[in-house]
């Protein structure tokens, strides 16, 4: 799903190596184990670096089945680092009963069963804002792609269409158009503090109204829609937000309408997009996120006001620097049984 050209790795720029001199260097046996699934990018951008601390245990390094291999190591597993291409179901769950802490590569969480792990007492923490800054950006970068033709123009340019044509379409500026941000987490905010600075009339929808903005609130998403042109999506995917974005809050936005979305593919009815966008009753979508990721609508292949990313906004060597750091620090944390960073599900009762 991701680009295999990871960012350099310099150890002194993240500072991770500031331990007790008085601490002895440690033997791969002496190391606390550590569950990898996935695996997550960060950890193959950083797997010489995790392995100093951690005894890293990899599946797809081994012959036998997933199944057996947990059971293998069932008894020797307290911590898991995963990522959100690999579901952490009950029967995983229940496959490890030494399991007490999950460590996510991501933001959102919705590929763990948070109702069995704080049934098991098994704690998870998952990125917190480190991605937010740059899943802005990207959020910020497709709007502006869309509405400017960006992707379009360059394709336009590089088939040699422009000594043939002459004249390129008009495209739509940015400053002054009605945005809607749903969710007003880390990213949202982030997303609101850009596209205000750009000129932009912001209002939004989340699961609370947030006293420090001044940004008109909405309750609801349908309300939001019918008071904005564009749909920035930055919410956590569950059982309420599946397929939350639909036709009705499509059709709401318009022909010149424009969805955005860096959240999670499932948020949006994607077979209703791809009719709104096919049909021209919407005018365009930035998409980084896709319900059924890496397949991809081929219709939406063929369209020029649409512009995607393979699920990237988080690929930045920034941001990698910031989530090993993280997650190093949450491990280390775990192990020493000290509060950890980002917890979003803990002990039942």
């Amino acid at each position: 799903m991701f680009s295999t050209n990871y960012p350099s790795r310099n150890l002194s720029a993240i500072n991770m190596e500031k331990q007790d001199s008085s601490q002895k260097e440690k033997t791969a046996d002496d190391l606390p184990n550590v569950l990898v699934l996935g695996p997550p990018s960060v950890f193959k951008v950083y797997e010489r670096q995790f392995s100093d601390k951690f005894h890293s245990l990899k599946p797809w390094e081994s012959a036998i089945p997933l199944h057996q291999f947990l059971s293998t190591h069932a008894g020797s597993v307290q911590a898991m680092f995963c990522s959100v291409s690999c579901p952490i179901t009950t029967d995983i769950l229940q496959k490890l009963p030494e399991l007490r802490f999950i460590a996510t590569s991501s933001v959102g969480v919705d590929h763990i069963d948070l109702h069995e792990c704080k049934r098991l007492g098994v704690k998870v923490a998952n990125a917190g804002s480190v991605f937010s800054e740059d899943v802005a950006d990207m959020a910020v970068g497709l709007l502006i792609d869309v509405l400017r033709r960006v992707s379009a123009a360059n394709s336009f340019v590089k088939a040699g269409l422009w000594h043939q044509k002459k004249d390129y379409p008009l495209a739509h500026k940015l400053g002054g158009k009605r945005v809607g941000v749903v969710g007003m987490g880390n990213i949202g905010l982030e997303v609101t503090k850009r596209l205000k600075a750009l000129g932009c009339i912001i209002s939004y929808t989340s699961r609370t109204k947030k006293p420090d903005l001044t940004f008109p609130f909405f309750p609801d998403v349908l309300q939001l829609s019918t008071n904005c042109e564009i749909l920035v999506i930055c919410c956590a995917l569950n059982d309420q937000t599946h397929h939350m974005i639909d036709k009705n809050i499509m059709l709401n936005l318009g022909k010149q309408g424009v969805i955005v979305n860096v959240a999670r593919g499932a948020i949006v009815n994607e077979k209703e997009l791809v009719e709104c966008l096919v049909k021209g009753e919407i005018g365009g979508a930035g998409l980084d996120v896709f319900e059924n990721e890496p397949d991809v609508p081929h219709e939406l292949l063929k369209l020029d006001n649409v512009v995607m990313t393979p699920h990237h906004a988080v690929m930045t060597e920034e941001s990698f620097m910031g989530l090993f750091e993280v997650v190093v620090r949450n491990l280390d944390a775990f192990f020493a049984n000290k509060p950890l960073r980002f917890e979003v599900c803990s002990r039942e009762g």
